[in-house]
């Protein structure tokens, strides 16, 4: 089977590569999720869980950070310039893959007091949530494009005939 760049990236270097480009920022996210659920529900933006999910939150878009400055120019930039995607699938399970810095490098700004500083302690919340959301959107996005097989969607335009 063929697979796309994100799913040979995941399966190269076994079991280095799953764990730092996926399990470590998926494991962030959800476990910042998970708290992020109990501080809502419980309406506490104090205490310890609050600081454990700021100091997971911190560390997701720092770490996630350093991935997108690793693979954009190593990986994205020659596929593109190279011409070796493996369809449009490839390009939408790395593209969704990386956009993911567009909502940890935030998360982790705002938990560092660089962003939002205006904002009431209720919108910080708010925001911090929609962020967390749409991290795991575009992270399970990619895994499910990650995971086509590319010659079967460059196969399907020949089904018109």
């Amino acid at each position: 089977m063929n697979m796309t760049h994100y799913m040979s990236l995941l399966a190269d270097n076994q079991p280095w590569n799953l764990i730092i480009f996926m399990a470590i920022p998926v494991i962030f996210a959800e476990t910042i999720t998970i708290t992020e659920f109990f501080i809502l529900f419980n309406k506490n933006v104090q205490g310890g869980l609050r600081a454990f999910n700021r100091i997971c939150s911190i560390l997701a878009g720092l770490y996630f950070t350093g991935v997108f400055l690793y693979l954009f120019p190593t990986a994205f930039v020659p596929l593109t310039v190279n011409g070796e995607w493996h369809s449009w699938v490839d390009v939408v399970a790395v593209g969704f893959y990386l956009s993911g810095v567009l909502f940890l490098l935030p998360l982790a700004l705002l938990d560092l007091g660089l962003i939002g500083r205006k904002r009431s302690e209720e919108g910080k919340v708010k925001l911090h949530f929609i962020l967390v959301s749409g991290f795991l959107v575009v992270a399970h996005v990619a895994m499910i494009f990650g995971m086509v097989n590319p010659e079967i969607v460059s196969g399907m335009a020949g089904m018109n005939h």
